[in-house]
């Protein structure tokens, strides 16, 4: 069925190519009497004849002739370009839009590469930054926050794999401070401060045993980037709260020792959201199923471990 906003158009060129209201009809996939109507219909609109037609015949008129040179071209451009829009529901191509936070950038920039080696026509604009957006009204296809922050009016795809505080200090600040065994042994002016994005400062949470405590670092320096409070740390000017991927290296490697590990559980994951969508281009669908693909791999795993 045609776009209806081009009914009366597509049938005065069929009809002028054809030469015929029924071979016409026939092409369009309508009745001879529902042609005959939508053209009677765009002559009143436009005040001028633009057929003449007889019992056995059917010809263009003067103003016919001269309004099908001018709108053939156009037509033919509105076509090609609802063919090609109608193509991305087909194959996966043209731009994605994503943005996070800068952890959840590094969680799932694996998956944009894979997709982009998979689907060559596909591009992926990862847009990285601590604030939170309205993904909808800075364009944006994807957004990608911990579970917690996602809005409410928004689907949300859990990518399953969950999140860890890390308490952390150089093995200098351990080997000339008293390790600190719950979080009130805390050395307050030793613990750097985080800025989040709105100004507020990042309160430290610690849960053990259905017991959560809150602490409020009151340390000299003050930061809002992640990778300065890790150069901070290894230069042994405090102790840093940070998500444990951030410095599972630096542990793992001994530059770094952590504290409270016990006081730290499992905090939702990252998830992807978007609004809901009824006809989405067929480079959103490959990307979110391939996001799914990953997300019951990783439950998987972890269920197996």
């Amino acid at each position: 069925m045609m776009d209806s906003g081009l009914k009366g158009l597509e049938a005065v060129l069929a009809i002028a190519r054809r030469g015929s209201f029924r071979a016409a009809a026939l092409d369009l996939g309508v009745s001879t009497t529902a042609l005959s109507h939508t053209i009677g219909r765009l002559e009143a609109t436009l005040g001028v004849r633009l057929f003449n037609r007889t019992t056995r015949s059917v010809s263009l008129s003067d103003a016919g002739h001269r309004f099908v040179e001018q709108i053939a071209p156009a037509v033919a451009e509105i076509r090609m370009a609802m063919e090609t829009a109608q193509s991305l529901r087909r194959t996966p191509s043209g731009l994605l839009r994503i943005n996070a936070s800068v952890q959840a950038g590094r969680e799932i920039a694996p998956q944009v590469m894979a997709f982009l080696r998979r689907f060559p026509d596909m591009q992926v604009d990862l847009v990285t930054e601590g604030r939170l957006v309205d993904i909808v009204a800075e364009g944006f296809d994807l957004g990608l926050r911990p579970a917690d922050l996602v809005p409410r009016d928004m689907i949300a795809l859990s990518l399953g794999s969950p999140q860890r505080y890390a308490v952390v200090a150089s093995p200098d600040w351990v080997a000339a401070n008293p390790m600190p065994l719950t979080p009130a042994d805390l050395p307050l002016q030793d613990c750097i401060r985080v800025r989040l994005p709105n100004g507020a400062l990042f309160p430290w949470q610690f849960e053990r045993g259905g017991e959560t405590v809150q602490v409020d670092a009151k340390g000299r320096l003050t930061l809002d980037e992640a990778l300065i409070a890790r150069t901070a740390v290894l230069d042994g000017a405090g102790i840093g709260f940070f998500i444990e991927q951030d410095v599972a290296d630096d542990i793992a490697a001994g530059r770094m020792v952590r504290l409270l590990e016990d006081w730290t559980p499992p905090r939702p994951g990252f998830s992807l959201y978007y609004p809901g969508r009824r006809n989405p281009s067929a480079g959103f669908t490959a990307f979110l199923s391939m996001v799914r693909e990953a997300a019951a791999r990783n439950a998987k795993d972890g269920g197996a471990r």
